[in-house]
């Protein structure tokens, strides 16, 4: 059975905080942190840490959509990041974020990635040390890459409707209340311009942070097993498609199921309720 599943899919996608305070200087790797508080960086990190601003580096500051390959190139290539460089993110909010740029990095094509188990918050707590100095690397020559893997592990308003109506694993990671249509936002967050409320049909909740233990570090994997094959429907024959507001919660959750449970069919829908409940004729559920 799935949910005797009694370890990760794929443990190197994550490291310990013991082992990166031994191994931060290496060569190779390069620790990245992206936090919901875009401020929060300068007031303390990781040493060797560079920041990647989820808004101001990874998003087009036009058109709703992520940055061009070219863009993707020049923001590794500044930070002095190569192909063959192992980025290790971490962040605030049990990693919610630092989830987000890494699904980023992924959606370019850059393979080597991982995530610091608990995040900035576990390292604070154990008293590891922070630093305010800007590190400075050389500049690299990333190369432009060929392609963005939005058929792969990104789907769109049409992918997500086709899912609801066959009826597949479909997964809402935000909170009860957005999820029954209660609120269109997030709890103590400003509304954001969300027209209607409620779920896609069919959509199963299960809040992302349902994943991770109070340490912000990740559940077991029996435990995960339990949450997602159990609880949620996800299969390995059928794919999955995950959504929140603008795709960050649930680009938390996609880790989990792709590198935790070692699924190869999971899809973000980053439109998420942001597009859908401003949709025109998108279908739309409010029961619990």
């Amino acid at each position: 059975m799935v949910t005797q599943l009694t370890q990760y899919a794929h443990p190197e996608a994550l490291v310990e905080t013991e082992w990166l305070e031994k191994h931060f200087k290496d060569d190779g790797i390069r620790i990245v942190e992206a936090n919901e508080d875009v401020l929060l960086h300068d007031t303390g990190h990781i040493p060797g840490a560079v920041h990647i601003d989820w808004r101001a580096d990874l998003q087009d500051p036009v058109i709703r959509d992520y940055i061009s390959p070219e863009k993707f190139a020049e923001l590794c290539s500044r930070n002095g990041i190569t192909p063959d460089t192992t980025c290790i993110f971490y962040g605030d909010k049990a990693n919610w974020w630092a989830c987000y740029a890494l699904w980023a990095f992924r959606l370019f094509g850059h393979e080597k990635v991982k995530i610091l188990n608990g995040g900035r918050d576990k390292w604070k707590a154990e008293g590891r040390p922070m630093t305010r100095d800007v590190p400075k690397y050389a500049k690299t020559n990333y190369p432009v890459p060929k392609k963005r893997f939005d058929k792969e592990i990104r789907a769109f308003f049409d992918e997500a409707l086709a899912q609801s109506k066959s009826g597949k694993p479909l997964i809402d990671v935000r909170s009860p209340g957005e999820y029954k249509g209660e609120i269109t936002h997030m709890p103590e967050y400003p509304q954001e311009g969300v027209l209607r409320g409620g779920h896609i049909p069919g959509a199963k909740s299960m809040p992302w942070k349902t994943a991770t233990e109070d340490d912000s570090t990740f559940k077991p994997a029996s435990e995960l097993a339990k949450i997602y094959f159990d609880q949620c429907g996800v299969s390995r024959n059928e794919d999955t498609v995950v959504y929140c507001r603008i795709g960050e919660r649930s680009s938390h959750t996609w880790f989990v199921l792709t590198y935790l449970l070692g699924l190869n069919n999971v899809r973000n829908y980053d439109g998420s309720w942001t597009e859908w409940g401003n949709r025109v004729g998108a279908p739309i559920e409010k029961s619990a």
